[in-house]
């Protein structure tokens, strides 16, 4: 363990006065893409308890007074990288319009290669052990995880009960959440992968069922 830098839990604290920045320097955040994905890479391999702050800014190169000041603690650094992973898969601003909630909800999953797949398979792995034992990290991981999917289903489904193609009493706040809770519990807890025929069963068995006319 780096003795200037310790690695910190989601509640622990350095005891070190924070660094004053230079006159004129701004901190720099061009980086935090590589950083996140250095800390996705350790997450994978690792797992959360494994992972220390020093090896993910040793392996990003990272400076490491920047470093923890960005990220002052593990939980905040692995929730960014989380997140960061999440908005590589769904981009909000450019949901799909096919003219039919089935066509869209199915538009959201963007096929991987096959050791894409393991790699994230991988990530989520590595952080299911950590959840069952930190109440605070698993309500973040919940944000960070299903929340955008669920933001995406939200609209897809607010637009396909204004053109009147499903009840306008499905309650989308809670639907909007089936499939992202389903596929972290399916990644989180059992272990499967998250995969085309997946989503077409939980599109085609519980959500359009759930919002027919």
């Amino acid at each position: 363990m780096d003795q200037q830098h310790p690695d910190r839990s989601a509640t622990g604290s350095a005891d070190r006065p924070p660094e004053r920045l230079r006159p004129g320097r701004k901190r720099d955040h061009g980086r935090d893409g590589e950083i996140l994905d250095a800390a996705l890479h350790m997450l994978a391999e690792v797992g959360y308890a494994g992972m220390t702050m020093s090896a993910v800014a040793a392996r990003a190169r990272a400076g490491k007074s920047t470093f923890y000041r960005r990220w002052p603690t593990k939980a905040e650094l692995v929730l960014d990288a989380i997140g960061h992973l999440g908005r590589e898969r769904v981009d909000l601003d450019r949901l799909p319009d096919t003219g039919t909630l089935r066509g869209d909800l199915m538009g959201l999953f963007r096929a991987t290669s096959t050791e894409d797949a393991e790699y994230q398979f991988a990530v989520m792995a590595g952080l299911a052990s950590a959840l069952s034992q930190d109440l605070g990290l698993a309500a973040a991981a919940h944000e960070a995880i299903v929340e955008p999917w669920a933001v995406a289903n939200r609209v897809l489904m607010r637009r396909a009960m204004n053109r009147g193609e499903i009840d306008a009493r499905a309650d989308i706040e809670t639907l909007a959440q089936v499939i992202p809770s389903m596929a972290a519990y399916r990644a989180l807890l059992q272990r499967r992968p998250f995969d085309r025929q997946f989503l077409a069963s939980v599109v085609d068995g519980v959500l359009l069922a759930a919002v027919r006319r």
